[in-house]
């Protein structure tokens, strides 16, 4: 018989048992289905985990003090100052804007006579493009600001709320600091979490750096904040700010200068670490279906011995005995991973067509679901098609 007559043997084998063949599919159908579903929830987990981190900046540098080496004792503070940033800024030439950060901590009156504890951050204008903020009413600090030393400030959009009832209605209200009189020009939201590596508080006021110095007369600052031109750049730039700063400061003060690279990697691995382990519950899906037909396939043997005694006794051989059972094997598990390929795309393709949300569909999650179902099918079908080809034609004859 030729591969063609043996195929089309299988099929109306299969049209004839089709209810018996269509639940041992089902198997098949859900293991598929679960291993396309698994890439999708998988691609999408990451894409989303990634593009949280791209919108704090991958760009981000950021440097602070802290400490004396370990061991050491009796050692005066040695923190970051602004002419390390001056530094880091002349001498690394990837660096695309930056912004020293000086802490102050204040308890303001508001409406009501309350008193608010009030988190201050002395900044450059560049704080809003390194840190990737969002102003979500009024205006930024510029650079006039810097210049003039304009008693003006930004409130974060939470402490705006609190104080003032609204982002719209903080704008031109007044806080006093120290008893000078600061105007409120604008209210600012981060874009994401920050995943614990925000120095913004709920109640955190942005002022000119130049104006902060009024308060500390001292060059010391908390932080340096930097934004590096590209991505590819960050590692080295980390590297270089490093040593810029150790290079300015004794030998065993610490400083450690980070950026989101790391944590990339790390959201990388889960993603992929997750995705495995729920493919492997997808694959033993598979397995267990694959036993199904296996078991079917055993049963359909048994309950054809007649039919293969007489097929033998015609002149089939045993390869094509072999190739009969092993070819309705596969067309079971092929069907069954079709449909399953079908199912599994059509939850990703639905949210994508009816909603504003585009769950990521790979090409690869459905070359490898035909091709294991396929792999599956030949596994399992195997024992049943070797052991209908080695029956004794005689026997089969007789078997009643």
């Amino acid at each position: 018989m030729a591969l063609g007559d043996i195929l089309a043997f299988s099929f109306d084998t299969f049209a004839r048992n089709r209810v018996r063949f269509a639940l041992t599919a089902l198997g098949m159908v859900i293991g598929t289905a679960s291993v396309i579903l698994v890439v999708t929830v998988g691609l999408a987990g990451k894409e989303y985990v990634l593009r949280e981190i791209e919108s704090i900046g991958v760009n981000w540098v950021f440097a602070e003090y802290e400490g004396g080496a370990q061991g050491t004792t009796g050692t005066t503070s040695d923190p970051l100052t602004i002419r390390d940033f001056d530094a880091v800024m002349e001498q690394v030439p990837a660096i695309a804007a930056g912004s020293p950060i000086v802490e102050l901590y204040e308890q303001v009156p508001v409406n009501g006579g309350r008193q608010a504890n009030v988190y201050i951050l002395g900044v450059f204008p560049e704080y809003e493009r390194v840190r990737n903020l969002v102003v979500t009413s009024g205006r930024f600090l510029d650079t006039e600001d810097a210049r003039a030393r304009s008693k003006a400030g930004v409130i974060t959009e939470n402490m705006a709320q609190q104080l003032y009832g609204s982002k719209d209605q903080a704008v031109g209200q007044v806080i006093k600091l120290s008893g000078l009189p600061f105007t409120v020009i604008g209210t600012f939201k981060e874009r994401v979490n920050t995943f614990g590596r925000s120095e913004v508080t709920d109640n955190t006021m942005v002022i000119p750096y130049t104006v902060s110095r009024l308060f500390t007369n001292s060059e010391k600052v908390k932080q340096l904040y930097f934004s590096v031109a590209s991505p590819n750049e960050v590692v080295a730039a980390t590297d270089q700010i490093h040593e810029v700063i150790r290079s300015r400061h004794r030998r065993e003060s610490v400083y450690s200068v980070s950026n989101l690279t790391e944590l990339v990697s790390v959201a990388n691995k889960s993603a992929n670490a997750l995705t495995i382990v729920l493919l492997l519950i997808a694959v033993v899906t598979l397995v267990v279906s694959g036993i199904g037909i296996m078991n079917i396939m055993l049963s359909t043997v048994v309950a054809r011995t007649r039919e293969i005694g007489i097929r033998k006794a015609i002149g089939a051989t045993r390869r094509e005995i072999c190739l009969q059972f092993l070819s309705e094997a596969l067309l079971i598990s092929l069907i069954g991973g079709i449909v399953g390929v079908i199912l599994g795309l059509s939850l990703p393709i639905s949210i994508r067509l009816f909603t504003d949300f585009q769950l990521p569909i790979s090409g690869a999650s459905v070359i490898v679901g035909i091709f294991v179902s396929s792999i599956v099918g030949i596994s399992f079908g195997t024992i049943p098609a070797v052991r209908a080809a080695r029956m004794d034609p005689v026997e089969s004859l007789h078997y009643e």
